[in-house]
């Protein structure tokens, strides 16, 4: 990114003052585009990010690009954080956000070379938004009955703007599957019922769904079985374990009689809780194909460990509170917080229950659920970057799915819509009057960037290839481009969607940002007030 303009400037050059404000945003503007177009689409390129200790990174996810990339221009900064907002609120279209904005820059600065005020296209700008919004509206594609293929060509579309299409295509399967098995009806999708957990091991291509969980710990007790069948599952959030006191407190003992005698009561009330469990678990495990786990959200001490090994049980001890609500969810049971009345009704089940080791990590697997909703998506890679590029492509895979379940609807994708509002908004151009026609124009030709980056990033001459496409939509056909051959074809027929949400998004906060921007005419440095507030606009030279 080029320095930041934040030097003063002598205020009697008032012309060559704004003029120099406004080319220093436009090629900020166009810096941040530039960076981040290789990016965009299936055939994108991948960016290498080294940080100050020396760690690298690759990945083409613009969220992550924005996040990580040191810029320092205000401008650059400001279109950053638009497209990362849209990242948080949609999941999606964070590339496609910034080029968008970039474009319309572009567009903006030959008619700014001419004399044309930034006010008359920002109007102009305006109303193209409201037109394209209009337009999506009449596009888009209601779906009311949404089918597994469909949602996994929404994931696919995500997921292989990410990762490489092999990889793209497996995950598919599992983000799509993992959100159908957290789904409730009636009620919200909460994502966060799906458990992302890594493992540095084998290849990438292992990743799989877990209907069930996997736990980052496993049994604290040598003699305790690694692996169960049949097992029922006991979750608790009971102290068993000598706990100290919440507030500061010194007790003081006579002698060490009096100290052996608090110390056992401490130990024979612990005890009576673990021998409660096992009383619970010789109730339920009447034969001896069937397990039983205690996993407890505080701890387990030395002593209620050894009572549960003998007592053949697996403990696991200090889970995660979430890992408990996911773990009721996905093998059923009621989580307890005390011992006393124990009946079988509270346990969830589980078909299989198995340690794993890697190394000094130890892992606890649960499967084989029944009605389980909740679950795991277990990512594995050989190496950190290549786990990081595939859970940042689960991530948005995950939020494309829940969106396009909660929209109800798609919009055919591979450039299609930006094509057919471009022709939309040339025809509304004839509805508007005066200077304003300037920033339809530019707003529409700006649209064509989307196809235009995709052309290039696929190895095929952008502008011959907008307008082949522009001929064939002029037959009345919806058409996208095919990145593998470089010539139309039908985005609906090939199952290509886009998100309904994300395409809504990028042309609203897109429009405002350039909007924003081009209206600016002056960079002042700002300092702070003396209550240490915001900053007081200041200029060097201003009597």
């Amino acid at each position: 990114m080029a320095g930041s303009y934040l030097k003063m400037i002598n205020p009697q050059s008032d012309v060559t003052r704004k003029n120099q404000a406004l080319s220093v945003n436009i090629s900020a503007g166009k810096g941040l585009q530039e960076v981040l177009k290789t990016n965009l689409g299936p055939r994108g390129t991948l960016k290498m990010l080294v940080s100050d200790a020396g760690d690298i990174k690759l990945t083409k996810d613009g969220n992550v690009l924005l996040h990580e990339m040191q810029i320092q221009h205000p401008t650059a900064a400001l279109m950053a954080r638009t497209a990362t907002a849209q990242d948080d609120m949609v999941g999606d279209g964070t590339t496609t956000n910034v080029v968008l904005i970039g474009e319309l820059l572009k567009q903006s600065e030959r008619y700014l070379a001419e004399g044309l005020h930034p006010r008359v296209l920002t109007e102009g700008f305006d109303l193209a938004k409201g037109r394209s919004l209009q337009f999506l509206e009449s596009f888009k594609v209601k779906k009311d009955a949404l089918d597994r293929e469909l949602l996994m060509n929404v994931a696919r579309a995500s997921s292989r703007t990410k990762v490489q299409q092999e990889l793209a295509d497996s995950l598919t399967e599992i983000v799509v599957d993992a959100v159908l098995t957290i789904r409730r009806e009636g009620q919200p999708i909460d994502l966060f019922m799906v458990e992302i957990m890594t493992m540095q091991h084998r290849t990438e291509s292992e990743t799989r769904l877990v209907k069930g969980l996997v736990m980052d710990h496993g049994s604290r007790h040598p003699d305790m079985p690694k692996r169960l069948e049949n097992a029922f599952i006991f979750t608790c959030n009971v102290p068993l374990e000598f706990e100290k006191t919440e507030v500061s407190a010194e007790t003081i003992y006579k002698d060490s009689e009096q100290r052996s005698r608090m110390v056992d009561a401490e130990h024979s009330s612990v005890e009576e809780r673990a021998k409660k469990i096992i009383e619970l678990k010789n109730q339920v495990c009447d034969a001896p194909n069937k397990g039983f786990v205690v996993i407890n959200q505080k701890g387990i001490d030395p002593i209620a460990l050894d009572m549960f090994a003998k007592a053949g049980i697996l403990g696991l001890r200090r889970a995660k509170r979430r890992n408990m609500e996911r773990l009721t969810l996905a093998c059923g049971g009621s989580p307890m917080n005390s011992v006393d009345d124990l009946t079988p009704d509270v346990l969830g089940k589980a078909d299989i229950v198995y340690e794993q080791v890697l190394g000094e990590d130890k892992y606890t697997f649960v499967e084989g659920v029944r009605n389980p909703f909740s679950c795991t998506i277990l990512i594995k890679g050989p190496n950190k970057h290549t786990i990081e590029q595939i859970k940042d492509a689960v991530r948005d895979g995950l939020r494309a799915v829940k969106n396009t379940i909660e929209d109800q609807l798609v919009v055919p994708g591979a450039g299609a819509f930006e094509l057919a509002c471009h022709r939309d908004i040339l025809k509304f151009k004839d509805e508007v009057h005066g200077r304003a026609k300037l920033g339809v124009q530019a707003y529409a030709d700006a649209l064509l960037i989307v196809p235009k980056v995709l052309a290039e990033n696929s190895g095929f001459d952008p502008i011959e290839t907008i307008i082949k496409l522009q001929e064939e939509f002029a037959k009345g056909h919806v058409v996208g481009l095919d990145l593998i051959s470089g010539e139309p074809m039908d985005p609906v027929q090939e199952g290509i969607w886009d998100q309904y949400r994300a395409i809504r998004q990028i042309l609203h906060s897109s429009s405002v940002v350039a909007t924003q921007i081009l209206l600016v005419d002056e960079i002042m440095k700002a300092g702070k007030s003396q209550k240490g507030g915001g900053g007081q606009a200041t200029e060097d030279n201003a009597d």
